[in-house]
């Protein structure tokens, strides 16, 4: 079977030489022998789709660039296969275990590869219409996601769409309403089931367990779609987002009808697998969305979580609530500590457990408030629970959870921070790098986010919300990540609307469509009192935006999803505006018009932008006066810095003290100006699969303590000029596996104290002139680099070398945020 796969063109006949290579190496030896098996496996479901993927891309005579990234990797991939066989069993105790940690990163790489070229595909600026591409588009649908080896791929958490989500924590009771919402949704009569319960009971985390059951994969495979729909959603947007997320091009709807014909031939062509369509948290009023999503397909079926009942549709299943051994058992591993002895009564502990009525969302929230609390506390929660008849009533079980946010009263910033969560929409990942800025500036917290962090972890260990981290990062907090329970958010709204609308500390206003409040309409000359700002709309808002005077508002939250959005210009009378975030939610970047605008902000700080175009010279046309920090994260920014005919970048920027640039694929070079930024501290650039090198003007920078070039895999060296950053303490070139070696002008570096270099080129070498870096305590890197440096160890009295175990894959493969 596997000769049938050998052959092909260019990427595939690479993997061809690598599946020869498995194939051979698995007759020599048995030493990796289910290792190698798996990957065999692996092999013969990408090979068949790369070629397919090649012809593709023939046919409409593009080239396909990111893909020929890959063969270097693959090469050094049939390299290692080949290794396996020579090694001796004297030798195998100690060198088995290594090679076997490569050869599982070598496996993983190859299924995030087809993730990473399915979404840059997809993301091409192209003229090709759908029904152009669809014949090849079927060929290239499924990829990897149902391996042979039995392994379904989910996405990364951190993308958005429609990955399976797992369930957070250790779930208590839901064996059995699992086995039998199973036994209901598997029926072959069942084409549609109402998951049904109230807010709080477990339908989400009952909905995740289902979808990652293993007999339910084994059905399924690929074809599970789990969706997260907002209070009104719209059908295009869950019909692009479907499109996106099967690696297709996304078309443009002409209309919902036109959506829905395009998701029903979307449907019926990624068979032959049975498909499940889960739609998580449907509202009464979106309930007439199911229609559109009701098709004759075989073997297709839709799962629906709602707080209420839909007779019309289906058969329903209703989650009850927890009995009390269960409600017992995860009150318990929330309020008291593993191993701790309990010195309150049973008896106070039965009558809260009992107040909360088998809701996992209060058992949680409310045990992890009472944790470490003395018995005072503990009997004074009990007196307040049992004035609540019945938290089956939604403003009970509100009442309920207020309860427990009040015990946060003796940590005010905590509360604070919990109320600030509002500000993103609901359903949606909260970067924790947005709340760093926030917070700095909302309760002076340091810049660097040890404290904002801090935060986080209080609230994810009080239940408060869930800290996501999808990859442990040691330089930055790109990847840590906050959601919560859509109940915590209102509990959240509802503390903030307790104040006059006009006194208000957060002014937290969500536009549905073109539904604007009163004042709005009627133009009112509202003058607002708020520190925090958050407005959200969707794609269909279309109004004229109203003149908002809030000229105490010092951080602004943006979320929307559109094609393009023009700042509105009563952001020109923020005056004490100092940090401002903006969030496409759509699937591609927007066109961000009105700019300029922003410069008329005397005091701003910090700018975050994610997933918009920003302008030529978008920085550079006007002064930013007090601008200390820039982020663009999945942002189409190519010559946003590039000095203007007006000023040039020093000028423009005259106090930018950080850049951040993450997922940026449109950015080749760094514009030599940047070497003009003198009070440029931190140039942080991470995931930007184009980028080819740096300019050596970046020795400009004399005050730069922080240089992160990670996972820009186009990168082959770094500048002479390095030698200049005399502050220089921490360099980070981590999966820049083209990097083969370190300046010599490195030497110059005396405050350098830390090196990243995971993921790199295992040819790597070191100039002799590392000696001379005397005060260098710290290179983290992976097992292959680390014995580059194991002879300087004894020379260099300072240096501890840590080798990062679990990173052995190449991880700049992995998908970013789209």
């Amino acid at each position: 079977m596997a000769a049938s796969f050998v052959g092909g063109a260019a990427l595939g006949a690479v993997l061809g030489e690598l599946l020869r290579a498995v194939v051979k190496v698995q007759r020599k030896t048995l030493m990796f022998k289910r290792i190698l098996e798996r990957l065999e496996s692996t092999l013969e479901d990408v090979i068949p789709t790369v070629e397919k993927m090649e012809e593709m891309d023939k046919v409409l005579d593009r080239n396909n660039g990111e893909v020929g990234k890959l063969v270097k990797v693959i090469q050094r991939g049939k390299k290692l296969v080949l290794e396996c066989s020579t090694i001796r069993w004297w030798y195998a105790c100690w060198r088995r275990p290594r090679y076997a940690d490569k050869l599982l990163g070598l496996e993983k790489s190859l299924k995030a590869f087809c993730q990473i070229v399915l979404q840059v595909e997809q993301s091409r600026d192209t003229k090709e219409t759908l029904l152009e591409v669809k014949d090849m588009h079927q060929k290239v649908k499924r990829l990897i996601l149902n391996g042979k080896s039995g392994g379904i791929i989910k996405m990364p958490a951190v993308l958005s769409g429609f990955h399976v989500p797992e369930a957070v924590g250790n779930p208590v009771g839901l064996e059995v309403p699992l086995g039998e919402l199973k036994m209901e949704v598997l029926k072959d009569e069942a084409s549609l089931v109402i998951l049904s319960a109230p807010p709080g009971c477990g339908k989400t985390t009952l909905a995740k367990l289902f979808c990652n059951d293993e007999e339910v994969q084994d059905i399924f495979k690929g074809n599970i779609f789990f969706v997260i729909l907002s209070r009104k959603p719209t059908i295009e947007g869950i019909v692009q987002r479907l499109f996106q997320h099967h690696g297709y091009k996304v078309p443009d709807f002409r209309s919902e009808e036109d959506a829905v014909l395009h998701v029903e031939k979307f449907l019926k062509n990624i068979g032959p697998d049975p498909i499940l369509l889960v739609l998580d948290d449907v509202w009464p009023d979106s309930a007439s969305l199911l229609d559109n999503f009701q098709f004759r397909i075989p073997s297709y079926k839709i799962l629906v979580t709602s707080r209420s009942v839909f007779p019309r549709y289906g058969s329903t299943y209703k989650l009850s609530p927890l009995n009390y051994s269960n409600s017992r058992t995860l009150f318990c591993n929330s309020a008291f500590l593993p191993g701790q002895d309990s010195v309150i009564p049973d008896e106070v502990v039965n009558r809260i457990v009992k107040g909360c009525k088998g809701f996992p969302l209060a058992l949680k929230v409310v045990g992890r408030s009472l944790c470490g609390e003395p018995v005072d506390i503990w009997k004074k929660r009990e007196a307040e629970l049992s004035k609540v008849g019945s938290i089956l009533e939604y403003s009970d079980l509100l009442f309920c959870l207020q309860r427990s946010l009040d015990a946060l009263d003796n940590t005010p910033i905590i509360k604070e921070c919990f109320k600030d969560l509002a500000s993103f929409p609901e359903d949606h990942l909260i970067p924790a790098t947005a709340l760093i800025d926030m917070w700095a500036e909302l309760y002076k917290l340091d810049d660097d986010g040890l404290q904002a962090v801090s935060n986080l972890h209080e609230l994810s260990s009080r239940n408060l919300a869930d800290l996501v981290v999808t990859r442990a990062d040691s330089n930055g907090y790109n990847q840590h990540f906050l959601t919560h329970h859509d109940l915590l958010r209102e509990l959240a709204i509802h503390q903030t609307n307790l104040e006059t609308f006009e006194q208000r500390e957060r002014l937290i206003l969500e536009v549905t469509a073109n539904d604007v409040p009163d004042w709005w309409v009627e133009q009112k000359q509202l003058r607002f009192h708020s520190r925090l700002m958050s407005i959200t709309t969707d794609e269909r808002f279309s109004r004229t935006w109203c003149n908002i005077q809030a000229p105490n508002v010092e951080v602004l939250v943006l979320n929307f999803r559109t094609r393009s959005y023009t700042l509105p210009e009563f952001i020109a009378g923020m005056d004490n505006l100092k940090a401002l975030v903006i969030t496409n939610h759509g699937i591609l970047p927007a066109e961000l018009t009105n700019f300029p605008l922003l410069s008329s902000l005397s005091n701003l700080k910090k700018i975050r932008l994610e997933k918009v175009s920003i302008p030529p010279c978008g920085f550079t046309s006007t002064r930013f006066e007090k601008l200390e920090k820039i982020s663009l994260v999945l942002c189409h920014i190519s010559q946003a810095l590039t000095s203007s005919s007006n000023l040039v970048i020093s000028e423009a920027l005259p106090n930018l003290m950080e850049i951040n640039i993450d997922y940026c694929n449109d950015l080749v070079e760094l514009p030599p100006e940047i070497g003009q930024l003198a009070e440029m501290k931190r140039l942080r650039i991470t995931n930007c699969h184009n980028l080819t090198a740096l300019p050596r003007e970046i020795g400009g920078l004399v005050n730069l303590e922080e240089l992160r070039i990670s996972s820009c895999i186009e990168i082959a060296e770094l500048p002479d000029s390095i030698g200049n950053l005399h502050k220089l303490s921490s360099l980070d070139i981590s999966e820049c596996a083209d990097i083969k070696r370190l300046p010599e002008q490195i030497r110059e570096l005396q405050n350098l104290r830390r090196i990243q270099m995971m993921g790199c080129s295992k040819d790597f070498e070191l100039p002799e002139s590392i000696l001379n870096l005397e005060h260098l305590e710290e290179v983290k890197c992976d097992e292959e680099t680390a014995g580059v440096w194991q002879p300087f160890v004894g020379f260099l009295e300072n240096l501890t070398i840590k080798v990062n175990k679990e990173d052995i894959n190449l991880n700049w493969l992995n998908g970013g945020r789209f």
